[in-house]
């Protein structure tokens, strides 16, 4: 209670009205926390805590939303959605043998009294860490609404998409197809169906939040469950929020540490929810693969959870698929018989990534290419403060490429613990975590993506090189019989030394300007120096097992200030004054735009196609930025040409070294028939648009150059607010 009240306390503090809050809270609590626990607790039972079920219960009753709401939407009548949860109660009051189900599905787990409080901090943290990073950067209104980042229209225009049609198309470029992992926007089309929850707070306040906290939730579950202890559930939790890889720079560049769902969850809501609904299946797979391969009510649940993981987010499924072969082979191996259940979740997995890559993404590759270490590439620039057209040296490339594995090699490092009992790691769950990460950081090495996207194979399987490590840290500590002081001081002594390094030695990044890039490894070849010290020390004084022990949890403890490192490196160098002052002011916004397009919304027809004279972002023109979304966004509305940034066509004409947002738009005739329209109107440009490609209204940004003042002479004025008008393409008088 403590917990929501502290979330309600901060979301009406940043926006949210009472009456939105209770809506949405019924609706997370009704129609998909509670019906899904009673599925889960009737498919999939077992020895849980109340906390861990209303999580599971979640995070499938998200999964079966999503179906139902398909249908629901495909039908013409989005509320029937609400059948879902109205059926699974019926059936749950009805039938005999499930009303059981109702009081639980057995005894639950003695967790120890912190427990609850641990992860209730956790949930609390990431609460307050998007109050300040996110909820106070910019309230919901206009044009505030404009500081957010360019993916926010888009996301929020997608929303908009699935909420009116289905099949989706791209709303920001009428008729281009939408070949994305689209499930979070049908989710939360879904919730503003039923609450009436405008999907403007949906995304930018309320959305996120439940998917989150069952998200912390299932990880400590998982967790658990590898490790066998309740201290391991909490440490993996709190490991997959603050580790990261360590950064031994200084400076504002957050390249290294920058990542994960504590960062990427509301400028990426595909990978969040990608990533909770992912947790259950991995979960299921541990038990599945091992103990209860012959579960079919398991099997079922691990079935619904893969096809909601497959258009959730693309990155998830081939990781699973790559753990799962590592899987089938080491037990094949070691047990010399066909590993049934690993070949039978390698089918299902493989099956689903087929359908999604031949349905959902339409067998197109949108960007995504082998270019083996061109995020390296990327990692560079960054860190010299290089051009993105720049190409380093083979000799400064294979530098930076060490710099960032042996970056993480220090986080990935307690996974030696298990080596201290071998047969751990070959051990079903254990090695197809290891195999999601392998996978995780192949794909973003192997591959390059415009925006950088191959970054989220390494994201998604952050939780899964997480709790091997944390599971190898324990192991070793227990065998070692490390006194618990010993142990936190070797966290202590780990986590000074990633801010005593770069203090020390003072190589900033980006560099600056005249400084070699060889000056880059300095901070981490002293690391060496270091460790190789420490480790003749162990040898020496004949420490053994206690001494490797607290050495690697003292290397790993050096990734431990990763979800801050930025802020308080930039604090204890001074540097923080100095990186505010050189931050650029986001470009003006004109005022308008959110009551122009809320009026349209209301006097328009889902299925009314709007021109604009709006292609390019607010002050960045020259050259054009093409991630201009917000009036599809705003208005729910098909443009004929808004932005084009983020189309399919756009995507699979990117090479790397270019920019996507700056790549010419395909059709020109199109664009100049668009233009016209508002350059130079007459009846034949005007009628043109209405009667070649049927646009219905014309929403006009009068501050662009060039917009003719006669463009009320051709087509009916309805409505303005600010610097934008809305016209009607039927002729004045009609």
């Amino acid at each position: 209670m403590l917990t929501a009240g502290f979330v309600a306390a901060v979301l009406y503090r940043y926006g949210v009205s009472l009456p939105d809050l209770g809506r949405y809270a019924a609706y997370v609590a009704l129609c998909l926390a509670l019906p899904g626990l009673l599925l889960v607790r009737a498919l999939y039972g077992g020895s849980r805590t109340l906390a861990e079920e209303l999580a599971l219960g979640t995070a499938l009753g998200l999964a079966v939303e999503l179906a139902a709401y398909v249908a629901a939407r495909a039908a013409g009548l989005p509320l029937l959605v609400l059948a879902w949860p109205a059926l699974t109660y019926a059936a749950f009051l009805a039938v005999p043998g499930l009303r059981r189900h109702w009081r639980g599905s057995g005894p639950r787990p003695a967790a120890p009294v912190w427990w609850p409080w641990a992860l209730a901090a956790l949930v609390c943290y990431l609460v307050a860490k998007a109050a300040y990073s996110h909820f106070a950067a910019a309230p919901l209104t206009w044009p505030q609404l404009a500081a957010y980042s360019d993916d926010t229209p888009f996301h929020l225009g997608l929303i908009g998409e699935l909420k009116h049609h289905l099949p989706p198309t791209s709303p920001i470029v009428a008729g281009e197809p939408l070949f994305y992992h689209w499930f979070v926007y049908a989710h939360w089309a879904a919730a503003s169906w039923i609450t009436g929850v405008e999907p403007l707070v949906l995304l930018l306040r309320l959305g996120m939040l439940p998917v989150l906290a069952a998200f912390v939730v299932l990880v400590a579950m998982l967790g658990r469950r590898v490790t066998d202890s309740w201290t391991g559930g909490a440490l993996a939790a709190a490991a997959t929020l603050f580790v990261g890889a360590s950064r031994l720079f200084l400076g504002p560049l957050g390249t290294f540490t920058w990542g994960g769902i504590h960062d990427a969850a509301w400028g990426s809501p595909t990978f969040a929810f990608g990533a909770l609904l992912f947790v259950p299946a991995v979960l299921l797979l541990t038990e599945l693969l091992h103990q209860r391969w012959y579960d079919l009510g398991a099997w079922l649940v691990l079935g619904v959870f893969l096809l909601a993981v497959m258009g959730a987010k693309a990155t998830y499924l081939p990781m699973l698929l790559v753990g799962l072969a590592v899987v089938a082979v080491v037990e094949g191996v070691r047990r010399r018989r066909v590993p049934w259940p690993a070949l039978t979740a390698l089918l299902m997995t493989g099956t689903c990534l087929v359908f999604a890559q031949l349905v959902l993404f339409g067998g197109r590759r949108q960007g995504l290419m082998v270019a083996p270490f061109s995020f390296m590439r990327t990692v560079w620039q960054d860190l010299t403060g290089m051009p993105v057209d720049a190409v380093p040296t083979l000799l400064s490339l294979a530098g930076v490429t060490t710099v960032y594995l042996l970056a993480w090699a220090i986080t990935w490092s307690p996974m030696l613990g298990l080596l201290s009992r071998p047969r751990l790691l070959v051990r079903p769950d254990v090695t197809l975590m290891i195999g999601i990460a392998a996978a995780g950081l192949a794909g973003m090495i192997l591959f390059d993506h415009p925006g950088r996207s191959q970054v989220y194979f390494l994201w998604g399987s952050h939780p899964y090189l997480v709790i091997p490590a944390v599971f190898g840290a324990l192991v070793i500590l227990r065998r070692a019989r490390v006194p618990r002081a010993w142990s936190l001081c070797a966290i202590g002594a780990g986590t000074a030394g990633a801010y005593a390094i770069p203090l020390l030695l003072g190589v900033t990044a980006p560099l600056e300007p005249g400084r070699p890039d060889t000056v880059l490894l300095l901070p981490y070849l002293a690391l060496v120096a270091v460790v190789a010290l420490a480790a003749l020390v162990v040898v020496v004084t004949r420490a053994r097992r206690r001494g490797w022990a607290l050495l690697v949890v003292a290397l790993a403890a050096m990734g431990l200030p990763a979800a801050h490192h930025v802020r308080v490196i930039s604090v204890l160098s001074g540097a923080s004054r100095s990186a505010a002052a050189a931050a650029e002011p986001a470009p003006p916004a004109p005022p308008g735009v959110l009551t122009a397009a809320r009026w349209l919304r209301e006097h328009s027809s889902p299925d009314d196609l709007v021109a604009t004279n709006v292609h390019c972002r607010w002050g960045l023109e020259n050259p054009c930025d093409s991630r201009q979304f917000w009036i599809s966004a705003l208005a729910e509305r098909h443009m004929l040409v808004e932005g084009w940034a983020f189309t399919v066509k756009n995507a699979d004409s990117w090479q790397p070294g270019r920019l996507e947002q700056h790549q010419p738009f395909w059709d020109r005739d199109r664009l100049a028939a668009n233009d016209a329209a508002f350059l130079s109107p007459s009846t034949a440009t005007v009628q043109g648009l209405r009667e070649r490609y049927g646009v219905r209204w014309l929403f006009v940004d009068e501050q662009r150059p060039g917009v003719s003042p006669a463009i009320g002479d051709f087509a009916r004025f309805r409505f303005r607010s600010g610097a934008f008008a809305v016209y009607e393409t039927e002729p004045p008088g009609a």
